[in-house]
C-alpha cells in the first residue's frame, strides 16, 4: 500500500513537467537530446534503449531506420562527399 501510494505521488509529481514537454516542442526535443547524451555515453544502455525503441516503438524505429537509408541515387557515397 506505501508502496502504491509513493507512486502516485512520484507520478503527480512529475505532471508539470509532462505537462510543460507536450506544451513546448523546443522543450521537449532539449530534453530528448540531454536523455541521448546521456545513454550515448554507456555502451549497454545505448543497446538496451535502440532493443526497447525497436520492440515497444516501431513507429519511431522505422522512421529512424528509413531516415538511415541512402537517398536514391546517391549510392553508398558518405555525405561528406556525395550530391549534397
Amino acid at each position: 500500500m506505501k508502496t502504491q501510494t509513493q507512486k502516485n505521488q512520484n507520478t503527480l509529481d512529475l505532471e508539470p513537467f509532462y505537462q510543460a514537454l507536450e506544451d513546448d516542442p523546443k522543450l521537449l526535443e532539449e530534453a530528448f537530446e540531454i536523455v541521448l547524451e546521456m545513454v550515448s555515453t554507456d555502451p549497454k544502455v545505448t543497446k538496451k534503449i535502440a532493443h526497447l525503441i525497436k520492440e515497444d516503438f516501431h513507429g519511431l524505429f522505422k522512421e529512424v531506420v528509413a531516415l538511415s537509408k541512402p537517398e536514391q541515387g546517391q549510392g553508398n557515397t558518405p555525405s561528406c562527399c556525395g550530391g549534397h
